[in-house]
């Protein structure tokens, strides 16, 4: 393997080895401390635009499957490994995580001493951050100067146009399904497709910037507002279509959707330091009196100063306090900030879908 550095916006760098493909990518450093579940965070739209750290040092060790993407394609702009597993051994492995980053033309680097980066990351934040292959680390300390800063991106507009999805879910007209969701596409994960799928609804997914007549002529029973990448202030386009909708449907917003849902009830959202991601985040039912393990992946957080009197926070996160969940006191609508989709798991939070289902059956009800 081919010689290369992880460089930070701090012009710090580690050396290490190139797997994968290309020879310079840039984008957010952050780091994942899940064990497992590599190829379906490589495959999150939510990590569009990042450089992922895996914190869990061997990667790559039951190989790549044909079931577990996320979506179409590889999502993370570049990955670091502590070592990175040429030899995988599992009954459903079809390639090596390097032939898998190949495929999708996605720069890696293993050997990187990722304690090191992440105790730097924690102590200072997330910050900008190239992958280069080479001898010559001032390169990419130079190419840092020209790099956008990630805050700035509308990343989840232009990933959530996924026509296929609608081809995939959209259009079974099973006579089993009961009821009608619309999807608003901010970078959805598959798995909440497939479970709401399981759970009875026809699917149409819809671009971030849908037009509202066109939401409105499906009809859906209810709407989920998907995860997606990138800092929510820059889809206040978004904000203001779900603010004409709000009084007409259930909605269930996951993450991303969870800070617009949020954001159109005018409450405040903020970059964290360093983010929650991994699958092991702890996260405390204020309603029920319950702690439930998480999976989560998010660098943004709404404000615990709720400004509207008729949103409540039902969740924290108690390793930091921060708001993990939020209803409407009068009508049915809910936002949580983890992955109740359990991709990869936990499996705890499905529960959240039923939820769902159930607001959406008791609006059936009323009407």
């Amino acid at each position: 393997m081919d010689k290369g550095y992880l460089i930070l916006s701090d012009k710090t760098y580690y050396p290490g080895y190139i797997f994968g493909y290309g020879n310079l990518v840039f984008g957010e450093v952050v780091f994942n401390t899940s064990m497992t579940g590599y190829q379906e965070i490589l495959t999150d739209p939510s990590y569009k635009g990042q450089i992922v750290i895996q914190t869990y040092p061997l990667i790559g060790n039951y190989g790549i499957n044909d079931e577990t993407n996320e979506s179409d394609e590889i999502q993370v702009s570049g990955y670091v490994v502590r070592k990175n597993e040429d030899f995988p051994s599992h009954i459903s492995s079809k390639k090596t995580l390097d032939q898998f980053l190949k495929q999708y033309e996605i720069m890696g680097i293993s050997e990187i001493d990722t304690r090191a980066v992440v105790r730097k990351i924690r102590s200072k934040g997330v910050m900008n951050g190239v992958i280069l292959r080479g001898n010559d680390p001032s390169k990419g300390i130079e190419y840092l100067e020209s790099i956008p800063n990630y805050d700035s991106l509308d990343l989840a507009k232009g990933i959530g146009n996924r026509k296929d999805l609608n081809e995939k879910y959209g259009k079974n007209l099973n006579l089993t399904q009961k009821y009608k969701v619309a999807v608003i596409d901010c970078g959805v994960k598959e798995n909440i497709l497939k479970l709401l799928y399981k759970r009875g609804c026809q699917i149409k997914v819809f671009s971030p910037d849908f037009r509202v007549d066109d939401l409105k002529n499906f009809s859906p029973d209810g709407i989920l507002i998907s995860p997606g990448p990138g800092d929510p202030k820059n889809m206040d386009f978004l904000v203001e279509k779900v603010k004409l909708i709000l009084n007409n449907y259930p909605i269930f917003g996951i993450c991303l959707g969870h800070q617009i849902i949020a954001r159109a009830f005018d409450s405040d959202t903020y970059k964290l330091k360093f983010g929650h991601r991994g699958g092991n985040q702890p996260v405390k039912d204020i309603v029920n009196d319950k702690v439930y393990i998480t999976a989560q992946n998010h660098g943004y957080a709404v404000s615990s100063e709720i400004i509207n009197s008729n949103i409540e926070i039902t969740h924290i996160n108690l390793n930091d306090n921060t708001v993990s969940g939020i209803k409407h006191k009068k009508l049915p609508i809910m936002g949580i900030q983890y992955h109740s989709e359990a991709s990869p798991g936990p499996q705890d939070n499905e529960y959240l879908f039923d939820e769902f289902i159930n607001m959406m059956s008791v609006k059936r009800k009323n009407i």
